[in-house]
């Protein structure tokens, strides 16, 4: 009888408390259901996702987010999303990290404590050449992540939507 209270406790807690703690959502389907009016491709949730077409041509915002991670990203996280000795593979990672996640990591950076060393990822919130295209990364890497674009740079992609431009203008430079 003397265990019958805290195993009481412990399913009480369980039943109760478990739902209480934080979870991220992990990403969901990223099939391409629509496409705004800056020609982003949304999934069912309006996550940013990316758009294979027939030919094997990859969306604007994958190639750009191809770019934009070989020119910020990859000194730290690997070529591809691979990963190095210094910090992890988002490949792997987006597998189970959502976008409101990958973003709030992003901006706000991250502190974790993995293999008997401090492992920092610093915030990128004041970064310009980060924040800018943050979808157009996060795009490529959830690509990347579903082994729909192979390593190395995109051989085709769509043209660049007519606003791209102006938005990045706006972006980079604001008034």
């Amino acid at each position: 009888m003397r265990f019958a209270y805290p195993l009481v406790v412990l399913a009480f807690t369980s039943a109760f408390a478990a739902p209480l703690v934080a979870r991220a959502d992990p990403p969901g389907d990223p099939a391409a259901v629509k496409q705004d009016s800056d020609g982003i491709w949304r999934d069912k949730d309006g996550d940013p996702t990316f758009k294979i077409g027939a030919d094997g041509a990859v969306d604007w915002y994958t190639y750009s987010g191809f770019r934009r991670y070989h020119s910020e990203c990859h000194v730290c996280h690997g070529p591809d999303g691979e990963g190095s000795s210094y910090a992890p593979a988002l490949a792997n990672s987006l597998k189970t990290i959502g976008y409101a996640e990958f973003f709030g990591i992003v901006v706000g950076g991250r502190k974790d404590f993995l293999n008997g060393k401090d492992n920092v990822m610093p915030a990128f919130a004041d970064n310009k050449n980060v924040m800018c295209y943050l979808n157009d990364i996060y795009v490529y890497l959830r690509s990347r992540s579903m082994d729909a674009v192979p390593r190395g740079r995109p051989a085709n992609h769509a043209d660049k939507p007519a606003s791209f431009d102006a938005n990045q203008d706006k972006c980079m430079n604001p008034s």
